[in-house]
């Protein structure tokens, strides 16, 4: 692969291929996002939520060493992580976190509160006050909406709520239902634009579940859901900066035109801060038309070639 620099508004470029992904410049106060992450506060992840310290190893067992460190539990870390990365996203630097399915018919939300991307060594996660015994989501979407609608007067111009589960959703028709009213709410200007990052953990998931309601699209809106698995809950946090990212909004649409004119790509309804796309072999740049503006990247030149060796040399 060729190198070449990016050129503003582009911040990031890989080419390998005939594929492009080009990552644009965002600047969150422009936008007015607002964040959230809410946490699965289900019986089923009361083991996540355990402190124990650091285990020691055989010999030190063997030897009778004592246990070393503070005890930790396995979402503390991967919510601190989170919330240090995704405060940089948001219009204040500080996220609306909470625990959701808790309770005692797990259709609760215990709001932890609003959390600043800096220090965050000092916020603890032990989990809810009292579990739930069921994985109920769309009270954690009911609670989402009326906090972003009161952000708005504050300068909230877009949302997106982090949702983190383990088990399969009680409610996912209800779910399904809700995002239809929230899609509508949004075409008709009573809610400002939002999206939904939903992060699976674990072998309890209902991958088609989760498929069903991320797939929905809504006329005027598209996709409201995207989603991921992790196998276990420490690959959380990158799973979930990699979505955020892919579902950032830099503006309204835009266009993508090739070094003869010809159309690449269009973007209808949102410019995403990633962006991904095929060129025609032979390509030397591409360009970007978004609010009437022009911004052309040139493209670095296939070299690939030069790493190839006659098969009889040593």
């Amino acid at each position: 692969m060729g190198h070449e620099k990016p050129v503003e508004p582009f911040s990031d470029l890989h080419v390998e291929e005939g594929k492009v992904r080009a990552v644009l410049l965002h600047d969150p106060t422009v936008e007015g996002l607002d964040v959230a992450i809410y946490l699965d506060a289900s019986a089923s992840m009361s083991g996540e939520y355990q402190y124990q310290r650091p285990r020691r190893s055989f010999l030190e067992w063997l030897q009778g060493a004592p246990l070393k460190g503070p005890a930790v539990n396995q979402v503390e870390p991967q919510v601190q992580w989170m919330l240090e990365y995704l405060a940089t996203k948001d219009r204040n630097g500080m996220l609306r976190v909470a625990y959701w399915s808790c309770g005692p018919d797990a259709k609760d939300v215990e709001v932890i509160g609003e959390l600043k991307g800096v220090d965050v060594q000092q916020y603890k996660f032990p989990g809810a006050k009292r579990l739930g015994d069921g994985t109920n989501q769309t009270p954690a979407l009911e609670d989402y909406v009326r906090y972003l609608k009161s952000q708005v007067p504050l300068g909230a111009r877009r949302g997106c709520a982090v949702i983190i589960t383990d088990g399969k959703l009680h409610d996912a028709e209800e779910v399904e239902r809700y995002s239809a009213d929230i899609a509508d709410g949004i075409v008709a200007g009573r809610l400002p634009r939002m999206n939904f990052v939903l992060v699976g953990v674990g072998d309890g998931i209902d991958e088609e579940q989760l498929e069903r309601i991320a797939h929905m699209d809504f006329p005027g809106v598209g996709h409201l859901w995207c989603h991921r698995i992790a196998q276990e809950i420490t690959q959380v946090a990158e799973l979930v900066a990699v979505l955020v990212d892919e579902n950032m909004t830099v503006a309204a649409g835009g266009t993508i035109t090739d070094d003869k004119g010809r159309v690449l790509k269009t973007y209808e309804g949102r410019l995403p801060a990633v962006l991904e796309f095929d060129i025609p072999e032979g390509t030397t740049s591409f360009t970007l038309e978004v609010n009437g503006q022009r911004y052309t990247q040139p493209l670095p030149e296939d070299d690939h070639h030069d790493d190839h060796h006659d098969e009889d040399d040593p």
